[in-house]
C-alpha cells in the first residue's frame, strides 16, 4: 500500500490569493524574502485578505537566498512572541523553506537544527499552528512538499530537511503573483521544475501517480517555459508554469529525487550558484550516467517528441540554452584551482546527501567526481571517462 502526500488544500488559478479571506483563525505571521512581494503589492493584498478574515498579522521580512539556520532561529523568536495559529510562507522557495523551519522552532523551542538533518526526524507539528505556502516562483514545488533546504553557513553545506510533517496545510498557486518575476529567475526556477519531473520519474520508488505527474509537468514546462521567460506578463504561461511546478513538487514528494540535487546542493552552498541553474547543468550528464541503470528515460523523451535517452539529454541542453542559462560550472567564474580544491569535499557531501539514496544508480565517490568535472567543463559525460 502507498500513501499520497499532498498539501491539505490546494487553490490554484489566477487570483486564487483571495482565498486567504476565507481562512479561520486569530493570528498569522507572514514570512517573506527581500522586497519583491512588498513592491509588487502582493504582501499588502495578503494582509488585506487576512484582515477581512478577522486575522491579526505580523510580517517577518528579509529571508535571504539559500536561507540559513540562523535566520530561521531569528524568525522563530519573533513568531514565539506573537503566538500565531497560522504561519504563512510567501515568496520564493527560500522564504517558504525558512518559514517551515521557523514553524518547527516555534513549536519546539529547544530543538536543535542538527537534530533535523537526518531524514524524517522532524517532530510532530500542528500543536500550535498550521502552515500556508504561497509561492511567487515556479520551480521548487515547496508548497506541496515535506522538504526545506537550509544552509549551514559555518560548514558551507546545504541540508535538505526531509519530513512529511513539513507538507503545508494549504497551498495557493496563483500565477498572477509571478508576473513580477525577472526573466533569469523564471528561467532558473522553470529548469528546477523540469529537473524534478525527470528525477521523480526515474527514482527507485515506483509510484504511478508520481509518474503521471512527472510526465504531465515535463510536457507543460517544455510548452511554456520559453514563453514565460520571453513574455513575463503572459499570465496563461505563468499559471501553466506554476501548475507544472506544483505537479513536479507533488511527484517528487512521493517518489523523491536523485543525484542531480545531491550535486547541486553542494555548489549552491559553496559558490552561490542558483539551484535551478545548477540542476540544468548537471541533469543531462546525470541522465547519461543513470542510463546504465534504468530504461525509463525514453518514456520521458516521447513526452516531448523525442525517442532516445540521448535525445532527451540534448533537448534539455537546448531548452537550457533557449532560456539563456549557463552550460558549464566554470561559466560562473570559478577557477579550476578553486574547483579542484573543493572537489573531494563536494563529492563526499553529495554522496551522503539524502537525495542520493533515491537515485536509480548507486554512485561511487569517483563517479560523482567524474560527473562534477564533466559539468565543470561543460562536456558530455561518457562511461569511458571513468574506465
Amino acid at each position: 500500500m502507498s500513501k499520497l502526500f499532498i498539501a491539505g488544500q490546494v487553490f490554484h488559478g489566477a487570483g486564487s490569493l483571495e482565498e486567504l479571506k476565507n481562512i479561520k483563525g486569530q493570528k498569522a505571521v507572514i514570512v517573506t524574502g527581500g522586497s519583491s512581494m512588498r513592491k509588487s503589492g502582493t504582501l499588502d493584498k495578503a494582509i488585506a485578505y487576512l484582515t477581512e478574515a478577522g486575522i491579526q498579522t505580523q510580517v517577518f521580512e528579509g529571508v535571504e537566498e539559500d536561507p540559513s539556520s540562523a535566520t530561521c532561529l531569528k524568525g522563530a523568536e519573533i513568531i514565539q512572541n506573537f503566538q500565531p495559529d497560522w504561519i504563512i510562507g510567501l515568496g520564493g522557495c527560500s522564504a517558504i523553506d525558512a518559514a517551515k523551519i521557523m514553524w518547527v522552532f516555534y513549536e519546539y523551542p529547544d530543538v536543535e537544527f542538527n537534530d533535523m538533518i537526518k531524514p524524517f526526524t522532524v517532530p510532530v507539528l500542528r500543536n500550535k499552528a498550521k502552515f500556508i505556502a504561497i509561492p511567487s516562483t515556479s520551480g521548487t514545488g515547496t508548497e506541496t512538499t515535506g522538504l526545506a533546504v537550509i544552509t549551514d553557513r559555518e560548514k558551507g553545506v546545504k541540508y535538505p530537511v526531509v519530513s512529511y510533517e513539513l507538507t503545508p496545510d494549504i497551498a495557493i498557486i496563483d500565477g498572477e503573483i509571478c508576473a513580477s518575476m525577472p526573466a533569469h529567475v523564471t528561467s532558473n526556477t522553470g529548469l528546477d521544475a523540469m529537473t524534478h519531473c525527470v528525477e521523480a520519474y526515474v527514482s527507485n520508488i515506483d509510484d504511478n501517480i508520481a509518474d503521471a505527474l512527472s510526465k504531465g509537468g515535463l510536457e507543460i514546462v517544455f510548452a511554456n517555459l520559453k514563453e514565460a521567460v520571453k513574455n513575463p506578463n503572459n499570465i496563461t504561461a505563468r499559471q501553466n508554469m506554476h501548475d507544472a511546478s506544483f505537479m513536479a513538487g507533488l511527484a517528487f514528494n512521493n517518489a523523491w529525487l536523485g543525484i542531480v540535487h545531491s550535486l547541486s546542493h553542494q555548489v549552491g552552498a559553496l559558490y552561490g550558484i542558483p539551484h535551478g541553474a545548477a540542476n540544468a547543468i548537471f541533469l543531462p550528464n546525470v541522465i547519461r550516467y543513470n542510463a546504465y541503470a534504468t530504461e525509463r528515460y525514453p518514456d520521458l523523451a516521447k513526452v516531448i517528441g523525442k525517442e532516445t535517452t540521448e535525445e532527451l539529454a540534448q533537448a534539455i541542453e537546448t531548452l537550457r540554452s533557449e532560456v539563456n542559462n549557463q552550460s558549464a560550472i566554470k561559466e560562473f567564474g570559478i577557477s579550476r584551482e578553486d574547483w579542484n580544491k573543493n572537489l573531494d569535499f563536494m563529492a563526499n557531501n553529495a554522496l551522503i546527501d539524502p537525495c542520493t539514496g533515491f537515485n536509480p544508480r548507486v554512485p561511487s565517490l569517483d563517479e560523482l567526481k567524474t560527473i562534477y568535472n564533466a559539468c565543470y567543463e561543460g562536456v558530455a559525460y561518457t562511461e569511458t571517462v571513468i574506465a
